[in-house]
């Protein structure tokens, strides 16, 4: 039987981080920023299961997101014992997502806007909605239902950047966008926000009203709309 050698364990024996972990951590990162921005405000005890993690893994990832300034904490009393902490995205958050080269277009809104006016502003917020509406349009062409076009146009905002879904709801259905990649363009050109709700109301059909119930510029988390059949 050989002997069991009674030698210190050195550094090159201590478990090393490899490349695949760095991998899986930089996934798992990934997922929980994904979640609570397509989700809101979460918790580890919830996050960790729904991820495949344990609690204790997504608590972890929640403090490195949190010393990175992407994430904050609030505590919720939960009468005996430790108060719950609930996680949400910071503005700087924002700064991960796509953001469809913001600095650009607000710098070619305000020389729009300089150099041809108001007028000249608004004839280029039009001919962006001609653009978009006949984009669109293309891709709905053969829905037949008011589910399918709205979940076709959740597909093409998906692949501009907008993390969008369709959610049935009740009779109606919605069109939720959890991030905005053109959101300083949209601030610096509200018309931009107003065509877009216009293009979606021609593009899901004369059969549906189409209402804006949440706006990322006004506040809220995400841009949610309300398709109505009439």
């Amino acid at each position: 039987m050989s002997k069991i050698s009674n030698a210190k364990i050195g550094k090159s024996d201590k478990p090393r981080k490899t490349k695949a972990n760095g991998a899986e951590a930089g996934a798992t990162r990934a997922a929980i920023l994904d979640m609570m921005k397509r989700e809101g405000e979460q918790c580890a005890s919830h996050m960790g299961p729904a991820l495949g993690i344990t609690p204790m893994a997504a608590r972890l990832q929640l403090y490195a997101l949190e010393e990175e300034g992407l994430v904050k904490a609030r505590s919720e009393a939960q009468g005996r014992g430790r108060p719950l902490k609930y996680w949400s995205l910071t503005e700087k958050a924002a700064n991960v997502f796509p953001d469809a080269h913001q600095s650009l277009a607000v710098e070619m809104i305000k020389s729009v806007e300089e150099l041809f006016g108001a007028e000249g502003l608004a004839k280029l917020v039009k001919k962006h909605g001609n653009m978009q509406r006949a984009a669109y349009g293309e891709k709905l062409a053969s829905a037949k239902t008011t589910a399918e076009r709205v979940k076709r146009l959740a597909k093409a905002r998906s692949d501009e950047g907008y993390m969008a879904e369709a959610k049935k709801d009740g009779r109606d259905w919605l069109l939720i966008e959890n991030h905005c990649p053109i959101c300083s363009a949209a601030k610096a050109c509200t018309g931009l926000c107003a065509g877009e709700l216009k293009v979606f109301s021609d593009v899901l059909g004369k059969d549906v009203k189409v209402e804006r119930e949440e706006h990322i510029l006004a506040g809220a988390r995400r841009c949610a709309y309300r398709v109505r059949v009439k």
